[in-house]
């Protein structure tokens, strides 16, 4: 098999270190507007890695480097990936991507009916959450006759956290404002329903050293899950994890109108306030000390619960961060799985409902992605 990673950023690099170990894989290639950077990313793998560079707006070159490849794997920003499951199904090519838009994915998914006809899946959101949790979601529902509520909390955290925001940069400083910024779709009551971020702060308890920790609402989580559900449960809801105290001191900086992406005129000059807040965080946060995630789920039905726990920490031996193996790790399952033929069905569709979740739970434990039951 050869795979495609678009991307050689960090996500990009996790990616291409799964997918080169695999023993079907043939060869892998990474491909990024900067020629250097995916040279870089290959030297770091062992394997058959190609790097290639790619202008991906230019949709003749990206059709042309897709064709030839089982699956591809957009690492790339989220704005793109549409533009890029429209060359895949070109190309006759399987694609996932990171996702992380509700507005992109509707796009990507109103492509089933052409990704049909091709034979090929389109699969969006498959990184961490959106992503990985779907997967969670399908598996533990299968538990329930009738299941109520479905509850998932999710965190990329530093292991060590430093003020002012106990946060460090794990993945894009775009992604993370757009969840802090765009609202919430979630189940209540039974119906598809909209809240705002950083909103319903609650406190969790973590073994030790992580004790309460506080999550609230953020958007893109749930991804299609409430579409998924409906019907089926009263509650669905996801909130991010961070550690005390950091939603109040970021929604004070949302609230003076730091995320705004409108420009203003200061002294002649005129700055979007949201661009200059971004390269802030970009400038002052942490980026690359060691991490842990923190994922969370929890079903209730039939008068009983089921919980599904994840801390996946920094990988001293390979260097990967907790972040990367748990959002790049996910997606390589996925392209794997639609390059090997395991998906239960072709179409651009929400993995939660083509991704065979005991086969991907197999998966992830190969990867010592510990899921704890309870």
């Amino acid at each position: 098999m050869r795979i495609l990673v678009l991307g050689a950023g960090r996500m990009g690099l996790g990616a291409v270190h799964d997918l080169a170990k695999q023993p079907d894989v043939d060869e892998v290639t990474v491909a990024d507007v900067a020629a250097d950077r995916a040279h870089h990313v290959a030297s770091k793998v062992e394997g058959n890695v190609t790097p290639r560079a790619i202008d991906v707006s230019r949709h003749e070159d990206v059709v042309a480097l897709m064709r030839g490849h089982d699956s591809a794997i957009s690492c790339v920003n989220y704005w793109l990936n549409e533009r890029l499951a429209r060359a895949a199904l070109e190309a006759g090519t399987n694609f996932c991507d990171l996702g992380g838009n509700n507005d992109v994915v509707d796009a990507e998914l109103a492509l089933d009916a052409e990704a049909r006809s091709r034979g090929v899946n389109i699969i969006p959101d498959c990184g961490l959450a959106p992503g990985m949790v779907a997967v969670l979601v399908a598996h533990g529902a299968a538990q329930f006759d009738k299941l109520d509520e479905i509850h998932i909390r999710v965190g990329g955290l530093p292991q060590n956290p430093k003020p002012p925001l106990d946060y460090q940069l794990v993945f894009s400083v775009e992604g993370l404002i757009n969840e802090y910024i765009e609202r919430a779709r979630v189940i209540r009551g039974g119906a598809i329903t909209m809240v705002d971020s950083m909103t319903e702060i609650e406190e969790l308890e973590f073994p030790s050293p992580f004790g309460t920790m506080e999550a609230f609402q953020t958007s893109g989580g749930t991804s299609t899950l409430p579409e998924t559900f409906l019907g089926r449960v009263r509650e669905l809801d996801y909130k991010t994890i961070r550690y005390p105290g950091h939603c109040a001191k970021f929604k004070t900086m949302i609230d003076l109108g730091l995320c705004s992406s409108g420009p203003i005129t200061v002294d002649g000059a005129t700055v979007a306030p949201r661009r200059l807040f971004g390269d802030l965080l970009v400038r002052n946060l942490p980026h690359d000390e060691p991490d842990v995630v923190l994922v969370r789920v929890e079903f209730v039905g039939e008068g009983s619960r089921l919980r599904y726990d994840i801390i996946d920490r920094f990988d001293e031996s390979t260097g990967l961060s907790a972040m990367m193996r748990t959002t790049a790790f996910p997606a390589s399952i996925v392209a794997l799985m639609m390059a090997r033929g395991q998906t239960t069905q072709k179409g651009a569709l929400p993995q939660e409902r083509c991704i065979p979740p005991e086969l991907f739970m197999q998966e992830l434990a190969a990867r010592n992605i510990v899921v704890k039951t309870t």
